[in-house]
């Protein structure tokens, strides 16, 4: 399905926006300035729970440059509380519990970063010197910073309005069904799993710029973010005031991940003080204050057990999840543990599958949705629960999952969970993946391997995601006076190219070089609507979006093109830019077409408009499915865990552009090798310090780190999708914590090791070894 144009669907068109980022004219947030503004910095908890009994601001407010200092009391009920947007009920029909989180600490704090003040004054410098003489006296109490612990009766308890620290106790699937699949089973297996906490760093940090208008009493920001009309709709609700008075301005965004989809405090309390003191109010944060108060991800236990019968064929799953939301739920941290585990089908046709997630409140910073919003969670735990089934029962892991895959004839295939998969060759992707990745060779590498006194394994992991599907989109699409074009779309791009793609997209639509098509966003007053970028829903939703506005256009346009052209409207034809009466070879293009829309020559009954808005509401979600296969050698001696080779056969539909294709798998990868390998959140489990706080203390991948990434395209178009897109951005974080844990693990299988969680790091993988040895031993 690639394009015959140029520069149309399927080509690799370089990125339009690299060119200004790569040169320096990027805008980020701390590229916007007014001449006449302010600078804010905030005062942060250093306990991680305690009563709040004292916030003296006398010395700060009396120091140069300060114009105000301000604590809870200060700004009481003029601001609302942070919203929660999304909110699973309790099994038994009970509405989660919800606390009212102030943008202020007034009585408590309850996590170390918990925001206690705020100062202005006229330099960012004298802000911070002013803050640091706050002083901030605080009663500690008892802190509990793990999420099982937190449900225990004796509990230090957070909120009152949140009895024994539970948010909800949410299921999914057939209980009933599962007990009988579970009874019935000749073998069972299980296996617990913690998916621990991660520090996004995302390399533009979070800020804004905040300006009041007092004539039209309306509020403008520039901020970094994925979602701007949600953003918006969140201020609103905060202030307690229409919509229509917030402008939400985002250019280029250096990093979201999900972490900048929802709002935090120091974004409506920058607003506040702009109006309230008449000036703009700008801040930027550092990274060290970002480990404290960026929402984190993951952060979750699980047990899984996995009833099979006499010949390995799955029959039931039963997940228990306790997640941890930190001090209070984000507004969309509850997503992961529950509307997204429906994704713990994976590619297997298991009959009966029940799931029971609770969440629980710990003194941490709260989590959030973090690529992938819980699917790279479940299928970690089912693809590691897959391999640890074919260990403990002595079977093949490949041929297990063989026998488990859902055939082709199945499809259309409704879950226990509640999705219908509607088009995927999932036996024949993971086919591609072990023939792309050399599967029949890794015995002899093994052996290989083994001579170098190297221990070697591979990793495989198989499954389908859901994207693209639970909100409606629109986008407009017009037709400038000189013939070229321009997009305005409420999907905002947090690095991943949409300049690019919806430029290429309506190009190919409309018959435009991409260069000739401006792609509008993160502007609240310009695009009118738009649901914001997350979910890997970007280009299915808003490339059909497009569909529908060019359908809408070109319709438009015929008339125009039949007065031109001396021809009836309805003879007029239109493929690749030009309008062509049928049968001949007399045609206009868009050029004549906006000229004509221009110049006030057309005929009253002709409407002159080039203009359209396409919306599409999707009644499934897509499924990209894909074959994840990693290679490592694991030293012995020091546990050091080196990637050898990394293959993925993915399929997600249509492609739009192979190039920035291979770059979403490519980053998706190494962000979910970085947890797999890397990445620790530590946290004091006495005083609830944050102890990894640091680049010099939380590992982040280096290049260095991660070896070529062999990416391996497969095609089934999307029968959900009018483009035949699926969606790409979250698979790379999916698949490769499952495919390296588990090629870490058949290295050690030899040795007795049956699971590690992450990260894997060299004193994990040394100190599992050196247990197995003593068991060994002791046996």
């Amino acid at each position: 399905m690639t394009s015959s144009l140029q520069f149309g669907i399927g080509q690799p068109l370089r990125r339009k926006e690299d060119v200004r980022l790569l040169t320096g004219h990027g805008q980020f947030v701390e590229d916007h300035n007014h001449p006449d503004q302010v600078h804010a910095w905030f005062v942060r908890s250093a306990e991680a729970h305690g009563t709040l009994t004292s916030v003296d601001t006398e010395a700060a407010r009396t120091m140069p440059g300060v114009l105000g200092v301000y604590a809870g009391a200060d700004i009481g009920v003029a601001l609302g509380p942070m919203p929660v947007g999304v909110r699973p009920s309790f099994a038994d029909g009970r509405p989660m519990a919800v606390p009212s989180q102030p943008m202020l600490a007034t009585d408590r704090v309850r996590y170390v970063g918990d925001t206690v003040a705020m100062v202005i004054a006229e330099t960012p410098d004298q802000a911070r010197d002013a803050a640091e003489s706050i002083w901030v006296e605080i009663a500690p109490l008892p802190v509990t910073v793990d999420a099982r612990s937190a449900l225990e009766a004796d509990a230090p308890i957070l909120w009152d309005s949140v009895p024994g620290n539970l948010c909800f106790d949410w299921e999914a699937g057939d209980a009933d069904a599962t007990n009988a699949a579970f009874a019935a089973a000749a073998h069972i297996v299980s296996l617990d799993v913690t998916n621990d906490r991660v520090v996004i760093g995302a390399m533009e940090t979070r800020g804004g710029l905040a300006r009041y208008d007092a004539a039209t009493d309306r509020f403008t920001l520039h901020t970094a973010s994925q979602m701007p009309h949600p953003l918006r709709e969140e201020l609103a609700k905060i202030f307690d005031l229409p919509q229509e008075r917030f402008h939400v301005l985002v250019d280029d965004v250096g990093g979201g991940f999900g972490i900048k989809n929802s709002v935090y405090v120091e974004i409506p309390l920058i607003l506040w003080a702009a109006r309230a003191l008449g000036r703009p109010v700008k801040w930027i944060d550092e990274r060290t204050d970002g480990f404290l108060t960026d929402y984190q991800g993951r952060g979750r236990d699980q047990r899984a057990e996995l009833a099979l019968d006499e010949d390995g064929r799955f029959l039931g799953l039963r997940v228990d999840i306790v997640a941890d939301l930190g001090a209070f739920p984000s507004p969309r941290g509850a997503i992961p543990p529950t509307f997204n585990t429906a994704s713990l089908s994976g590619a297997y046709k298991t009959p009966a599958i029940h799931v029971r997630s609770r969440a629980a409140l710990t003194n941490k910073v709260p989590t959030e949705v973090y690529r992938g919003a819980g699917r790279p969670e479940n299928l970690h735990m089912l693809e590691r629960l897959v391999d640890v089934a074919a260990h403990d029962l002595g079977v093949d892991r490949i041929e297990l999952r063989r026998r488990n895959t859902i055939p082709p004839e199945m499809l259309p295939y409704k879950t226990p969970l509640g999705l219908t998969y509607d088009a995927g060759r999932y036996e024949e992707t993971l086919d591609a993946g072990l023939a792309q990745a050399d599967w029949a060779g890794f015995s002899a590498r093994r052996a290989n391997s083994e001579q170098a006194s190297r221990l070697r394994g591979f990793g495989v992991a198989n499954f389908v995601e859901r994207c693209g599907h639970g909100v409606d989109d629109s986008a407009e699409l017009r037709i400038e006076s000189d013939g070229s074009a321009t997009v305005l779309t409420g999907t905002m791009s947090n690095g991943q190219g949409h300049e690019t793609a919806f430029a290429q997209i309506a190009g190919d639509l409309l018959g435009i070089d991409p260069m000739r098509i401006e792609v509008i966003q993160g502007d609240t007053d310009r695009v009118k609507e738009g649901v914001g970028t997350g979910g890997s829903r970007s280009i299915p939703l808003g490339g059909a979006c497009l569909h529908f506005a060019s359908h809408d256009l070109v319709e438009k346009a015929k008339p125009i093109a039949g007065h031109l052209l001396e021809a009836a409207a309805a003879d007029i034809e239109f493929e690749q830019g030009r309008f062509v009466i049928a049968g001949t070879d007399r045609w206009v293009d868009w050029s004549a077409i906006a000229a004509a829309a221009s110049d006030g020559s057309l005929p009253a009954n002709i409407d002159a408009s080039l203009d359209a808005v396409g919306r599409f509401s999707p009644q499934n979600h897509t499924y990209p499915n894909g074959c994840h296969c990693c290679e490592v050698e694991v030293d012995p001696d020091t546990g050091a865990v080196e990637i050898m080779r990394y293959t993925v056969a993915h399929d997600f539909g249509r492609v739009l552009n192979p190039i920035m294709l291979a770059g979403q798998v490519h980053g998706g990868v190494v962000q979910g090798l970085g947890q797999a390998l890397f990445e620790h959140t530590v946290y004091d489990p006495e005083s609830g310090q944050l102890l990894s706080g640091s680049l010099m203390d939380y590992c982040l991948p280096h290049a260095a780190d991660v070896p070529n990434i062999d990416f391996h395209p497969l095609v089934t178009a999307s029968p959900s999708n009018p483009m035949g897109f699926k969606g790409c951005g979250e698979a790379g974080a999916t698949g490769g914590p499952p495919a390296l844990v588990n090629a870490v693990l058949d290295a050690l299988s030899p040795l007795g090791v049956r699971h590690i969680d992450m990260p894997l790091t060299p004193q994990r993988v040394w100190q599992a070894i050196q247990d197995a040895k003593e068991k060994s031993r002791g046996n």
